[in-house]
C-alpha cells in the first residue's frame, strides 16, 4: 500500500511538476491549431498551464497518422505477447511516475490526493496490466463444420478509436479505454475532457518512451466542438468510446449516422439506488458503503449511490449511522492527504449542485468557494434530487414500507447503470438483484465489480457494449469468418 506523504511535501510536488502543454501527435507533442486553453486548479482557481488545443486540421492529422500507423501493421500484426510486453514497459513507467502523476490528477481536477495515490493510479495501472497479461491468453474459435470445410472464427482490430473521456476519472478512464484498445491491436485517439487534459498528455508520452509506435496513442487537447465533433463525424474513425453526459452520448450516435456508421459504445449518466431492506444486518457496514456510495470522488460519479431507498424499520438507526460516519469525511484542500472531499470540479458545475441545496438538510447543504460539504436530504419519491443526476455529494433518503415498493422505486428512473442492495435474505437478494434493472448491482456491498467484470449500463446510462473484462476487449474487436473448402478438388464440381 502506497504511504501517504504530508500536505507541505504533495504542495513541494505540485511546485515542480513539469506540465504537459500542447497536443501529442505522430508520437511527439506539436503545437495545436486551435486557441490557448487555461487548465485552472478547481481548489484554488488559479492557472497551472496554458494548453495548446487541438482543431478539425489536427483531428484531421491525427486520424491520418493512426490510419497510416494502422495499415503499416507495426502494432495491429505485432505478436500478441511484443505486444503485451510494451503495455508492461508502460505499467513500470507509470510506477516510477506515480508520485507526479497523483498530484497532476489531483491539481487538475479536484480530486483528494488519498484517492489518487491509493485508487487511481493503482487502479490504472492494475486495468493497464490486466488488459496487457489477456492479450496472448484469448483463444478465437471453430465451428462445427463436418469433414469438408474448416471455419475459423476470429477477431481483428476494429482499427482507429476515438476514445472521448470525462473529468471525473481522467486517468482511470484513460486506462479503461486504451488497455482493452491497444492490446487488441487498434490505434487510439485520445480527446481528453476540457477540465483535465493533463495526465492524458503525460501518459501518450510514457507510451512513446515504452515503444507504443508514432500514431497509435495520441492525445488531442480541446473542447467538444473542436475535437469531439469532428472525431466523431471523421470517416476514417472507426470507432468511438465516450464516457460522459447521456446527452453528450447522444450526439456521437448522431455523428455516426452522419458519417461512416462508425461503431459507439456509450457509457453515461446514472441515478443509482443503495436498497436498504428491513433485515439487513450489522447497520454500521450498511452505513459505511452508503458513505463512500454517496460521497467518494465527491459524488462526481457516474455510479454514485445518490439515492438510499431505505425501510421505514431501519431507516431511523441507519441515518444515525450514516451521520456519525460522515463526520469522518473532511472536506477541503485536495493536496491534504487528511481530506476525503476535495473541490468541484469547476465554478459551473458548483453553481449547478448548490441549485439543488434547497430546503432543510438533515446534515451538510453548504457551500464554501468550490467545495459542496457532503449533504443528506429526507424527501419524497416525487422530488426532483430523487429524479435527476446532480453529480455532487448529495445524498436523497426516500422511505419505503416494503421489498416490492423498493425495487420499483430503484427502477423509477431513465438511467440503470448500478444499484446495491443490503439484505440478510439471499433469496431475497438474488430476486432483487435480478429485477432491477441495472448493468451492476451489488449485494450487501457497494461497488462495480472488477477489471475482470463487465460495467455498464441500461437504458440511458450505456449503449454498444461494456467497459472492463474481456468484453471490453471484444469491443474494439471485429469478429471474422474465415471459410476453408477441404474438399478435394479432383473429386470434380461441387458446386451446386
Amino acid at each position: 500500500m502506497t504511504d501517504l506523504l504530508t500536505q507541505a511535501e504533495y504542495q513541494a510536488i505540485a511546485a515542480d511538476l513539469i506540465l504537459p502543454a500542447a497536443p501529442f501527435i505522430d508520437g511527439k507533442f506539436r503545437k495545436g491549431g486551435g486557441p490557448m486553453m487555461d487548465t485552472l486548479n478547481p481548489a484554488t482557481g488559479k492557472v497551472i498551464a496554458a494548453i495548446s488545443t487541438a482543431n478539425s486540421a489536427d483531428v484531421d492529422l491525427a486520424v491520418q497518422k493512426a490510419r497510416e500507423a494502422f495499415d503499416q501493421g507495426h502494432w495491429a500484426t505485432l505478436h500478441p505477447s511484443e505486444r503485451k510486453d510494451v503495455l508492461i514497459r508502460l505499467c513500470k513507467l507509470i510506477t516510477r511516475n506515480r508520485r507526479a502523476l497523483a498530484v497532476m490528477e489531483s491539481i487538475d481536477s479536484g480530486k483528494p490526493i488519498r484517492d489518487c495515490e491509493l485508487i487511481d493510479i493503482p487502479e490504472t495501472i492494475h486495468t493497464i496490466k490486466w488488459h496487457a497479461e489477456a492479450i496472448d491468453k484469448i483463444y478465437d474459435q471453430t465451428s462445427p463444420t463436418g469433414d469438408d470445410a474448416l471455419s475459423l472464427i476470429v477477431r481483428e482490430p476494429v482499427g482507429v478509436v476515438a476514445a472521448v473521456l470525462p473529468w471525473n476519472f481522467p486517468l482511470l478512464m484513460l486506462a479503461w479505454k486504451i488497455a482493452p484498445a491497444l492490446a487488441a491491436g487498434c490505434c487510439v485517439i485520445v480527446k481528453p475532457a476540457e477540465q483535465t487534459s493533463l495526465t492524458a498528455l503525460h501518459i501518450a508520452e510514457l507510451a512513446h518512451e515504452a515503444g507504443i509506435p508514432r500514431g497509435v496513442l495520441q492525445v488531442l487537447p480541446g473542447d467538444g466542438p473542436s475535437v469531439g465533433e469532428p472525431l466523431g463525424l471523421h470517416p476514417g474513425v472507426d470507432m468511438v468510446s465516450f464516457t460522459g453526459s447521456t446527452e453528450t452520448g447522444r450526439r456521437f450516435l448522431r455523428y455516426a449516422a452522419d458519417s461512416n456508421l462508425k461503431k459507439v459504445v456509450l457509457e453515461c449518466g446514472g441515478k443509482n439506488p443503495a436498497v436498504v431492506l428491513a433485515d439487513a444486518e450489522n447497520l454500521d457496514h450498511v452505513a459505511a458503503h452508503v458513505v463512500n456510495a454517496a460521497f467518494w470522488n465527491m459524488g462526481e460519479n457516474c455510479s454514485a449511490a445518490s439515492r438510499l431507498i431505505v425501510h421505514k424499520d431501519v431507516k431511523a438507526p441507519l441515518l444515525e449511522r450514516i451521520i456519525a460516519r460522515l463526520r469522518d469525511w473532511k472536506t477541503g484542500d485536495p493536496l491534504d492527504p487528511a481530506n476525503h472531499i476535495g473541490a468541484l470540479i469547476d465554478a459551473d458545475h458548483c453553481a449547478k449542485v448548490a441549485s439543488y441545496l434547497t430546503g432543510d438538510a438533515l446534515v451538510g447543504g453548504t457551500v464554501d468557494g468550490p467545495y459542496v460539504h457532503p449533504t443528506i436530504y429526507d424527501i419524497d419519491k416525487a422530488d426532483k434530487r430523487a429524479h435527476e443526476e446532480i453529480f455532487g455529494p448529495v445524498l436523497s433518503v426516500i422511505e419505503v414500507a416494503s421489498t416490492d415498493e423498493a425495487i420499483a422505486l430503484a427502477n423509477a428512473t431513465d438511467y440503470g447503470l448500478a444499484a446495491s442492495v443490503f439484505t440478510a435474505n439471499t433469496r431475497t437478494a438474488l430476486r432483487a438483484a435480478r429485477a432491477i434493472r441495472a448493468g451492476t448491482v451489488t449485494v450487501n456491498c457497494y461497488g462495480e465489480g472488477d477489471i475482470a467484470t463487465p460495467f455498464g449500463g441500461f437504458k440511458q446510462s450505456g449503449f454498444g457494449g461494456r467497459d472492463n473484462g474481456l468484453h471490453a476487449h471484444d469491443q474494439y474487436t471485429e469478429l471474422k469468418t474465415i471459410w476453408v473448402d477441404l474438399t478435394d478438388p479432383s473429386d470434380g464440381d461441387n458446386i451446386a
